[in-house]
């Protein structure tokens, strides 16, 4: 009998919640507006965050042009984060954690579907890891054992992705063909995804050692 695969989306939504409960930089986040899918590659990335409304939470902006809605049991998502195969394949749990980190960090204040303008990459540079990784490490002293064990998992996990992803903000009176104005369960599946987490070193020269006494 194959080894039932655990649903990777609910450790997320737990770590997250998790997350806005123990550290108060991050007392704005609500996970129920938040969807994490699985996606493809892009170049070193392990995972990106994408607003999906414009300033003040509106689908529109001044200049007519439309974000797709995306929305989960009727409720408006605002924000989705796509993890990358880096992040599945040769990741730590420490590392799996400050990448979901790094993404909760570049959202706003506000929690209205945009990004936090003072904490782009452009804008801090080298500066946006150093003010991240303290908040990591005190976390992690936070952090329940049974979250940690999960996000060291090695093995494969089921995971939301895109059957159709969203696109770009358009016009609607200047696009020529049909544009899906609301994604909802419909466009999203429970797909496998294979965590390759690497031993800790000390366990493994244990382990080498043991081999050899044997």
């Amino acid at each position: 009998m194959a080894p039932r695969r655990p649903n990777f989306n609910r450790t997320l939504r737990s770590l997250i919640r998790d997350i806005a409960a123990r550290m108060p930089e991050f007392n704005h986040v609500k996970v129920g507006r938040i969807l994490v899918v699985a996606g493809e590659a892009r170049r070193a990335s392990r995972g990106t965050v994408k607003p999906l409304c414009f300033k003040g939470g509106k689908s529109i902006d001044k200049a007519g042009r439309r974000k797709p809605e995306v929305r989960i049991r009727g409720r408006r998502i605002l924000y989705c984060i796509t993890l990358r195969p880096l992040f599945f394949r040769g990741s730590t749990a420490k590392a799996r954690l400050e990448t979901l980190m790094h993404e909760l960090f570049h959202i706003s204040l506000r929690f209205d579907g945009t990004l936090h303008a003072g904490r782009r990459h452009a804008k801090l540079g080298t500066e946006f890891g150093r003010r991240l990784r303290p908040l990591v490490r005190r976390y992690l002293k936070l952090c329940p054992e049974a979250l940690l064990a999960d996000l060291a998992h090695s093995g494969e996990v089921r995971v939301l992705q895109w059957l159709e992803r969203p696109g770009p903000a358009y016009h609607p009176r200047a696009s020529h063909r049909r544009v899906r104005k609301v994604y909802t369960e419909d466009q999203l599946y429970s797909g496998v995804a294979r965590m390759v987490t690497p031993r800790p070193r000390v366990a493994r020269e244990a382990h080498v050692r043991d081999d050899k006494v044997h």
